[in-house]
Order: C-alpha cells, then sequence, then structure tokens
C-alpha cells in the first residue's frame, strides 16, 4: 500500500489540470493528486443515461488504478469539477440562434437546434443531482464540484467559446499566477464576487434555480474548507 492516499480529480479537459493541477498538488501535498481528464463532458458523454453515470466514474478511477498499480484502498477521496453549461435554467430561456453550437448568455442559451439542447439540459441536470447526492463511489469518497458556466466563465470573467490553444494559454498563466502562492488562490476562489455561500447542499440548490447556472458561480471554494 503507498504511504500516500490518493485524492483523484476528474476533469473535462487538460485546461482544467493544467489550470488547476499545481495548486491542488501544493495545498494536498500529503496527498497522492492524480488527474484523470475525460476529454469531454463525462456526464453527457457517450449519451451516458442517470443508471449508467456512476460506472462511467468507476471506469475512470479504474483507468487511474491501472496506470498507477493503485488498489481501491489507496484512495482517499474522489474530487469531480464540473461545468454547469446552464443546464438548470428553464426551457423557455433556450431561444433560436443562428448556429449550429450553443451560444451561452448570462440569462439564455441560443442555439439552431432548441430540441436537442433541451433534451440535453433535461439529462445532464438529472445526472448532476443523482451525483450530487452521490457520497460513495465503489467505496471511496465523492464529491462533485460546479463551475458555472464554465470554468473560463469563474476563473476568467469571460463567458466566451475559447479554442483549445486559447484555453491552454489562458490555464498556463492562471497557473503560473498562482504557483506558490496557495493562499492568493484560495483567497480567489473564496472570493463573494462568485463563491457560493453555505453547505455543498446549499451550495447546489442555489446553483439548480433560476438562471444561476448560466451565472457566474462556484462552490470550488468548499474544497479548502473540508479536507474530510
Amino acid at each position: 500500500m503507498n504511504e500516500k492516499k490518493v485524492i483523484a480529480f476528474i476533469v473535462e479537459g487538460p485546461s482544467e489540470e493544467a489550470a488547476l493541477g499545481t495548486v491542488m498538488s501544493e495545498y494536498f501535498s500529503g496527498s497522492r493528486v492524480k488527474f484523470t481528464v475525460v476529454h469531454g463532458d463525462i456526464t453527457l458523454k457517450d449519451y451516458v443515461s442517470v443508471d449508467g453515470i456512476l460506472k462511467k466514474i468507476k471506469d475512470q478511477i479504474d483507468s487511474v488504478k491501472r496506470k498507477y498499480r493503485y488498489d481501491t484502498d489507496d484512495f482517499m477521496k474522489i474530487i469531480h469539477l464540473t461545468d454547469t453549461d446552464g443546464v438548470f435554467i428553464q426551457d423557455r430561456d433556450i431561444v433560436p440562434g443562428a448556429l449550429d453550437t450553443i451560444e451561452y448568455y448570462t440569462d439564455h442559451i441560443e442555439t439552431a437546434h432548441i430540441g436537442s439542447t433541451v433534451k440535453r439540459n433535461h439529462r445532464k441536470a438529472e445526472i448532476l443531482l443523482k451525483l450530487r447526492r452521490t457520497g460513495k463511489i465503489n467505496g471511496i469518497s465523492y464529491k462533485i464540484y460546479f463551475n458555472s458556466c464554465n470554468l473560463e466563465h469563474v476563473l476568467y470573467n469571460t463567458l466566451e467559446d475559447f479554442s483549445d490553444e486559447d484555453k491552454q494559454k489562458m490555464s498556463d498563466d492562471f497557473a503560473e499566477k498562482y504557483e506558490g502562492n496557495i493562499d492568493k488562490f484560495i483567497e480567489f476562489v473564496s472570493c463573494s464576487e462568485f463563491a457560493v455561500p453555505g453547505t455543498y447542499q446549499k451550495t447546489w440548490d442555489f446553483i439548480e434555480k433560476s438562471r444561476n447556472s448560466l451565472k457566474r458561480y462556484s462552490n470550488m471554494s468548499l474544497l479548502f474548507a473540508d479536507k474530510n
């Protein structure tokens, strides 16, 4: 058995790992921090269902086990970071747009494919509800934390469709800014401008209301209030 317990982070893309990997490893220095990058949204990937989402996450953890030859007992907890993508808004807030892609605004979504976007929102909202009520996966402590509408919105206060190259550059700059300065990072993610106050459950209750899942909010600050 490894001397240090493993904390597994599940993130959507490499830019999330680039932005947060260094500060998380520094803060949780007493543990082995491992990032597993899904390369997409695991709550939507391969048309995952509410019934199948826990297996999808278990598969991600199994890949970490195989890569580093870990056993289940080596893990302390799983930390899952997700974008809200505005999925908790009312259907009427999804309006016709000129583009095939989804365009996010702080009070509505625009898309040429309203029907499929409504279905996407409903499915992901149901999956997120299940995940935030899930305390353990395969015997390992599990919690999911949100960034709204996405990580770039929270970290850089801009709601744009960035290219992968732009995301990587911004993430590298962000990581460099806070490397070796974890207190400043915690101060940043805890700022009242976007950090949702309250318990884990209350922060999720908040983001599910009204149009909050499109606005700039996060409960990542809870990561530093709860080491257990």
